[in-house]
């Protein structure tokens, strides 16, 4: 069995149906719930700081994305993040154009210091948060995912974390670890919140998970497949966006295992971090 095999991983989400509660942003609620519920995990869109912790307390997994901001829900965030620590439930952060304004810089170390089991966020976005670049411009990278390599090792070792870097070719790594996932589509860029979406993917594999750093693989690992799955239907981003629903659906744990007979075994690569 590949080290890094994603099939067990996909198997226990199906199997436990984890309720994953994301704070995340008004443009990505929608696509991000159907991307949960076709994977097979339970989504919950709870961001009103008088119910955020208590909810936190009851999921399997919360995740945090800071597309658009304010302050109630920051404070909301902090709440449920100290409720997840509290109740020992892994938590995502998603520093979404966390470079672009003072508030997001302040707000992404506020809740970096509160220590996330897993960041996933785009090459400017991570070297932001790892104070080593400016953040990109808005919310698009203007920097690859290899640029990013020392930025990431540096934030995990710092942060405790594990650090996602996605791109044309992701990167993980939890600061001794570093995997690169290919694969995925050109279009998957364009349909907006799929990295949203992605965030909450991740936080449903972390569920029950005993290794965050191959749950996290194995979910990046398991939305590139999708993408390239969407892409052979596809027609446009629009036609890419239902048709990827429909390849998260249709994920099988079978097909996902690194075996000389699936493409997936060339696509996934571990070494020691630098």
């Amino acid at each position: 069995m590949h080290s890094l095999d994603p099939a067990p991983h996909l198997a226990r989400v199906r199997r436990t149906t984890p309720l994953v509660h994301n704070i995340t942003n008004h443009v990505a609620m929608n696509f991000m719930a159907n991307a949960l519920l076709a994977l097979g995990a339970s989504p919950a869109m709870v961001h009103a700081r008088e119910e955020a912790a208590e909810f936190a307390g009851l999921a399997a997994a919360l995740t945090l994305n800071i597309g658009t901001l304010s302050p109630h829900w920051l404070d909301a965030m902090v709440d449920a993040a100290r409720a997840a620590n509290g109740a020992g439930t892994p938590w995502v952060l998603d520093p979404v154009a966390v470079g672009a304004t003072r508030f997001r810089r302040e707000a992404g170390a506020r809740l970096l210091a509160l220590g996330p089991t897993a960041i996933r966020g785009n090459a400017s976005e991570i070297l932001a948060l790892a104070r080593q670049g400016g953040g990109g411009r808005g919310v698009d990278s203007t920097d690859s995912a290899d640029s990013a390599e020392r930025a990431a090792v540096a934030l995990a070792r710092e942060s405790g974390a594990v650090v996602a870097v996605t791109g044309e070719v992701d990167l993980v790594t939890d600061g001794r670890r570093l995997a690169r996932v290919a694969g995925g589509h050109a279009l998957m860029p364009r349909v907006t919140t799929m990295g949203c979406a992605l965030t909450g993917v991740v936080g449903a594999f972390l569920a029950g998970a005993e290794d965050p750093f191959a749950a996290t693989v194995a979910a990046l690992a398991a939305y590139a497949a999708a993408g390239e799955s969407a892409a052979e239907s596809a027609a446009g981003p629009g036609s890419f966006a239902v048709a990827f629903l429909d390849a998260l659906y249709a994920l099988d744990p079978d097909t996902l295992s690194p075996s000389p007979s699936t493409p997936l075994a060339d696509r996934l690569e571990l070494t020691d971090a630098p």
